[in-house]
């Protein structure tokens, strides 16, 4: 090992923690800030993100690279996080620091402006915000697609997935959309056919929903020393390395929607936590992208705490956690409830067949406004149009509509399409991991997700980006890259009994 690959370890190192730092800025900022700090946190999120940006774009990192790729002498772990510097490196050195710093402003006010613009369902509210985030966005793609030779979009893509491209996303996409509209329809027809499931009549209290998510996170394996649930607007998994915060949102009405938002961030939670310890403050110990902690999030949420075999078991526990009574708390009744199909208006609370359509929409509308095909201010237009063709519903506001989602408001723009690919990634990974281990299924049937979270210790999690793309990791995993073909099968041996 030499001087100059020592050096970049701790450079990185630093990167490493500036990047914790921010993390919890973010999660207070969602949860606990008082609105009136918002200028302040905003300073102080651009100086870090400024500050990290300046020690990966210092010439010196260059030189180091160079020499220590020349010098060679590396093993696996040390070649692959030569190479995921090199990675970040390139990606932040395309961008100078003034518009990294003014993308963070205008991202940090447009959050705050989201948030009372969604409550009023008031689009032209956050119109002038969210026209600067776009601005500065797509000029720091123009950017990165000069320096890395992709498009604007496409270098957004690479950004969170590496190696990621629209062209082959436009193709995946179009294998869905052949076979959606006739499952959906076939679905349907299904659940016409069988009794409406029941609703358990609430309230159900906030401080009862919480306990019941913490005891199945615990079964998941969440280790609560080194993270917590909180609650925010918007469901996600953030914090730091070694404190990973996880939230969701609460509805005293109904516990259904509360309790498996839990699940899936403490899916991505236990990414976060399995990460290779060894490696944690380098590169090559994150996550191998986000199409692949999406996956990871939907094979603890979809795969596993909505199979009928984990619901057989949850039905009397969350029947003694609530005092629930009567046939809407029986295992069938849940199992029809977790598993409906509905037209609906909103993304998170979509189920797992419908739920392509959304993101295909997103995909669509953001790669039209990236390349100026669509205008921000007709986006409620293009989005209700959109709704109509591939959910077949209209939003009857804005709120319900194209308003419903941070990411954009917060600088997140190729993110979308890794939901869908996630969900094709977790279908794919727990064939394999079921068909690997025969003991993960008849454990979901005691509420017990271990043998499946150690499969993934191994074969994800602890892999950390020692694979150069989440397709090697896929193949690596299940013998295979990405196959449209494996969510099919899902799809319709779950909601079709095939």
């Amino acid at each position: 090992m030499t001087a100059a690959y020592r050096e970049l370890e701790r450079r990185f190192a630093r990167i490493a923690a500036i990047g914790d730092a921010l993390g919890i800025l973010s999660w207070d900022s969602q949860t606990m800030m008082p609105d009136g700090s918002s200028d302040g946190r905003a300073e102080q999120t651009a100086t870090l993100t400024v500050l990290a940006h300046e020690l990966q774009t210092d010439p010196r990192v260059a030189d180091w690279l160079a020499e220590a790729e020349a010098a060679g002498g590396l093993d696996d772990w040390q070649a692959a996080n030569l190479r995921e510097m090199r990675r970040t490196h390139r990606h932040a050195t395309a961008v100078p620091g003034d518009l990294i710093e003014a993308t963070s402003k205008a991202i940090s006010a447009c959050e705050m402006t989201w948030r009372s613009a969604r409550a009023e369902s008031d689009f032209a509210k956050l119109l002038p915000s969210l026209s600067e985030v776009l601005r500065r966005v797509r000029e720091c793609g123009e950017a990165k697609a000069a320096a890395m030779g992709l498009s604007p979009y496409d270098a957004m893509l690479d950004e969170h997935d590496p190696g990621a491209r629209s062209e082959r996303i436009d193709a995946l996409f179009a294998g869905l959309a052949g076979f959606l509209p006739e499952l959906i329809g076939r679905v349907l027809d299904r659940q016409a056919a069988e009794p409406a499931p029941l609703r358990p009549v609430g309230p159900f209290a906030v401080a009862s929903q919480k306990a019941l998510g913490e005891r199945l996170m615990r079964a998941a394996g969440f280790d609560f020393t080194r993270g917590r649930l909180d609650v925010s607007l918007h469901p996600f998994c953030g914090g730091a390395t070694g404190d990973v915060r996880i939230t969701t949102r609460y509805d005293e009405d109904d516990f259904t929607k509360a309790l498996m938002g839990v699940m899936h961030e403490t899916g991505h939670a236990l990414y976060e936590q399995g990460r290779p310890r060894d490696w944690l403050s380098q590169p090559v110990g994150l996550a191998r992208g986000m199409a692949v902690h999406e996956s990871q999030s939907l094979i603890v949420e979809m795969q596993a705490c909505r199979s009928p075999k984990f619901l057989c078991w949850l039905a009397p526990v969350a029947q003694e956690a609530f005092g629930g009574t009567g046939p809407a708390w029986e295992p069938d009744n849940l199992r029809r409830l977790y598993s409906r199909v509905e037209r609906g208006f909103i993304r998170v609370d979509a189920d797992e067949v419908t739920y392509p359509a959304h993101i295909i929409l997103r995909y669509r509308l953001e790669k039209a406004l990236i390349a100026g095909d669509l205008a921000l201010a007709d986006l409620p237009g293009a989005w209700n149009d959109g709704m109509r063709e591939l959910v077949g519903v209209v939003p009857p506001n804005d709120r319900l509509g194209c308003l419903q989602d941070i990411h954009w408001p917060s600088g997140a723009w190729g993110y979308f399409p890794s939901y869908t690919l996630g969900a094709m990634t977790a279908a794919q990974l727990f064939e394999a991991a079921a068909t690997a281990d025969p003991y993960i299924r008849p454990a979901l049937a005691r509420g017990d997700l271990g043998p499946l979270v150690a499969w993934l210790g191994v074969n994800v999690h602890g892999k950390g980006c020692l694979y150069a793309s989440g397709d090697e990791l896929l193949t690596a995993a299940t013998g295979r890259p990405l196959d449209a073909a494996v969510f099919r099968r899902h799809l319709e041996s779950r909601y079709l009994g095939a």
